[in-house]
């Protein structure tokens, strides 16, 4: 094996290997290590798919599996099984990241529907992310670029586990998030913004532990096809996104 590359351990594909899919038909499917480690290598390079290294065996063969299971939302249940393993978190933060469309990602028909919107930096998407204050993701959504955070704001919490406290910037300070996490018997922590007449309760010192969630996002962009969109397709996009929570926090 190359050190050049990168390779799944045994215990991380122990961990992997009871959720991949086993319906298999007809022809058994190759080395399934090496295929998910020469998925990984590309998401990390930033890559061309014809561009992967000839030690993980066909390319068609990468970008066939990586495309047929993100279509099925294989990578999105991997993450979702690994990241519910231990149970609700304490406290949950929300935030949301803006990532540049590639030329190659962006353009065509139907582009609003995939995720794509026009905002001050271009053509972006917007990844919208809850974590645990350990920086661990817990749920994604994808959005064009132009989307406020309080709108996915509010459907990304239908999918919040049970917490204590939730975390978020003056962005998701509006009344209807607000009554929707307390409905779900959380408390708020979020700072009011400033032309609001009444200011609603808010803790500085626990706010200390919002950093958590961008220090994810941070290490979820060192994958380089997650830090620059060249997926058209919403679906293999946040493929990506989960392969990537799923390799740097679950594990």
């Amino acid at each position: 094996m190359s050190r050049d590359c990168f390779w799944l351990t045994k215990d991380q594909f122990a961990l992997l290997k009871p959720l991949l899919p086993n319906d298999t038909r007809g022809k058994p499917r190759v080395d399934d290590r090496r295929v998910i480690s020469g998925i990984i290598q590309v998401l990390k390079s930033g890559g061309r798919w014809i561009d992967a290294p000839e030690v993980y065996g066909p390319r068609k063969t990468l970008y066939n599996r990586f495309v047929r299971w993100a279509a099925k939302g294989v990578w999105v249940d991997i993450f979702h099984a690994l990241a519910t393993a231990g149970g609700p978190p304490a406290q949950v933060l929300i935030d949301s990241s803006a990532v540049k469309a590639h030329r190659c990602a962006s353009g065509g028909k139907g582009e609003h529907q995939q995720a794509i919107g026009r905002s001050r930096g271009g053509r972006t998407t917007k990844i919208h992310a809850l974590t645990d204050v350990e920086c661990r993701p817990v749920a994604f959504l994808l959005t064009g670029g132009q989307i406020a955070d309080c709108t996915a704001g509010a459907v990304l919490l239908e999918e919040m586990p049970r917490s204590a406290i939730l975390h978020g910037d003056k962005g998701y300070d509006s009344d209807a998030i607000r009554q929707q996490v307390e409905q779900r018997g959380t408390m708020p922590n979020i700072p009011p913004k400033a032309n609001r007449k009444w200011k609603n309760c808010f803790s500085p010192v626990l706010y200390r532990d919002r950093n958590a969630i961008e220090r994810m996002f941070c290490r979820l962009k060192d994958f380089r096809r997650v830090a620059t969109r060249y997926d058209r397709l919403a679906v293999n996009f946040m493929a990506a996104v989960c392969i990537a929570a799923t390799v740097s926090y679950w594990l």
